[in-house]
């Protein structure tokens, strides 16, 4: 007797569950569990916790699938007990020790790092601090140009901003050292630098595939795409 494990569909910066509906209905489709919570978006560790707690309040196996910033998120994630796969999606592949900064700070910097804009949110008892979105403007051409301009404005509207100082808070483990992985580059990103996401997939041993023209918001553009890397992960680990 075989369980399919459940599917958690961790979405990155700048976007909300929402971005994974595609990915979700190809999943659903064909009988796999899954979710989308909401990825608070307030720092590395606070937010790897929350993913971790709803992992691990879910009744057996479960496979982390991280966007962006959410393939951070669930290499640190990833080390609870039932978790039994990772997938990267467009995503930092983080070691243990190390930050976003850090890893992005290798190679050279994508079009997203001179497109953010600077806002300012309240901290109970402390002076605001800083989160960013990317500009209106750019937006499309930076994170989703493989995506119908009309939905691509309301994806730009809907952003969801990321705490500043998430860049430069440190993974506190790398789940992928235990837990088998499997990675999609996107080709075409304009968002992290495709080097970024090979060098992470390939540190990490994940079987990989490459789109080549595929933008930042992938899972959007190519929902099929990315539902079937994860589907080979779901079967490798029922």
């Amino acid at each position: 007797m075989t369980t399919t494990p459940t599917v958690v569909l961790v979405h990155g910066a700048f976007a909300d569950a929402g971005s994974w509906a595609g990915v979700m209905a190809e999943l659903q489709g064909q009988g796999v569990p899954v979710i989308a919570p909401p990825n608070p978006l307030r720092g590395l560790a606070s937010d790897a916790a929350y993913v971790a707690s709803v992992a691990a309040q879910i009744d057996g196996p479960v496979i982390l699938v991280g966007h962006s910033y959410g393939g951070a998120l669930i290499t640190v994630a990833g080390a609870t007990e039932n978790v039994v796969g990772l997938v990267y999606v467009a995503a930092y592949v983080l070691e243990e020790g190390e930050s976003l900064g850090e890893l992005q700070g290798r190679f050279p910097l994508s079009p997203l790092v001179s497109s953010l804009k600077e806002w300012t949110y309240p901290v109970p008892g402390g002076e605001p601090a800083v989160e960013v979105t990317i500009a209106e403007d750019a937006f499309p051409s930076v994170f989703a140009a493989d995506v119908p301009a009309g939905v691509t404005k309301i994806l730009a509207a809907a952003q969801r901003p990321l705490a500043a100082a998430a860049f430069e808070e440190t993974a506190a483990a790398a789940a992928w050292r235990t837990k088998p992985s499997w990675a999609l580059v996107a080709g075409a990103d304009e968002a992290i630098n495709p080097e970024v996401e090979r060098f992470g997939a390939k540190r990490a041993g994940a079987t990989t595939v490459e789109l080549d023209g595929a933008s930042h918001a992938v899972a959007v553009s190519q929902p099929k795409a990315v539902a079937d890397l994860i589907l080979d992960a779901v079967r490798a680990t029922s």
